[in-house]
């Protein structure tokens, strides 16, 4: 007769001690196991609910300060998937330590991948945007919308991924493999340059002022300012000899003697935000170079120095 095996649950309450506490997987970040010291502070609640004896939660916390390092926010459906073996473990199930941790490093890999882009290269660009527009506008709602939809998000994020891993234990390492993850990093990559690309021309700003060419305009397709001038002397302006300047320079006459045209006009007349484009994907290719980005910052110091001094910049 074969012994029944009673699996002791954690409760959502022990759950959402799990969850908080992970809230400061890096607090303790080193550069020997890295993130497990905020890992097993955050396994500790349901270490103790799962386990009775002193001897058998100091050897569960001590399979948990193994080495671990993933993106913070994608560790929690590993930390999920950990309650879930913890929790058969703990009720006899025949689950060595090596098992539990090949699981934790099989998932930290492929998830780490995916936080990067999702949360560093898309999300966040994407809120601080927004947020930054309301701030430029001297909206005090700029910080204070950054601040809350970030964490809200993060922390909804974290919560529900947790619960998914739990809810799916040792399952969810099928649904991970046959490419998804892939896919997922690779839609949110395309995504991330997407948006990356919409906020250059919004945010980069570079001025040409050199000037290439200048022409003079025919007298008679200049703005006639005389009258109002003389008009306004003699203290005789009215709205009519107003208008009537006004009504000239909307239907395309001249304010300027000459037509002056910059190295900037040029490049905006080729394609418009085409500069800050180039120099983004210049800044771009650097870096895949492996150039390191406090020399590409130096570099443009010097490049817009010297730009300024021979006029070419602004």
């Amino acid at each position: 007769m074969t012994e029944e095996v009673t699996i002791t649950k954690l409760t959502k309450k022990d759950r959402i001690n799990v969850w908080w506490r992970s809230q400061f997987l890096q607090a303790s970040w080193n550069y020997e196991r890295m993130q497990n010291v905020g890992w097993a502070y955050a396994m500790i609640p349901a270490l103790k609910k799962l386990y009775h004896t002193k001897e058998d939660r100091s050897e569960a916390l001590k399979r948990h300060l193994e080495f671990f390092n993933t993106h913070p926010y994608v560790a929690a459906p590993i930390i999920g998937v950990t309650l879930s073996l913890e929790e058969e473990k703990a009720s006899g199930v025949e689950i060595d330590n090596a098992a539990i941790q090949g699981v934790k490093i099989g998932m930290m890999g492929p998830l780490a991948g995916v936080g990067d882009p999702i949360f560093w290269g898309t999300l966040r660009p994407v809120i601080g945007a927004f947020a930054a527009s309301l701030a430029l506008q001297g909206s005090i709602l700029g910080p204070l919308v950054f601040f809350l939809a970030w964490n809200v998000i993060r922390m909804a994020f974290l919560w529900y991924t947790q619960e998914l891993g739990y809810r799916q234990g040792s399952n969810i390492t099928q649904d991970l493999s046959g490419g998804v993850m892939q896919k997922i990093t690779q839609g949110a990559s395309i995504l991330g340059m997407f948006i990356m690309g919409v906020l250059v021309p919004r945010w980069t700003t570079m001025n040409f002022p050199m000037v290439l060419s200048k022409v003079d305009v025919d007298k008679k397709s200049l703005v006639n300012f005389s009258g109002m001038i003389e008009a306004a002397n003699d203290g005789k302006l009215n709205v009519n000899q107003i208008r009537e300047v006004i009504n000239q320079i909307n239907g395309g006459s001249n304010v300027n003697p000459q037509k002056i045209m910059t190295l900037g006009d040029m490049f905006d007349q080729l394609i418009p935000g085409l500069m800050p484009l180039l120099l983004t994907l210049g800044c771009m290719w650097l870096l895949k170079k492996k150039v390191s980005p406090i020399t590409i910052i130096f570099g443009l110091f010097v490049v817009g120095i010297i730009g300024y001094a021979l006029g070419i910049f602004a």
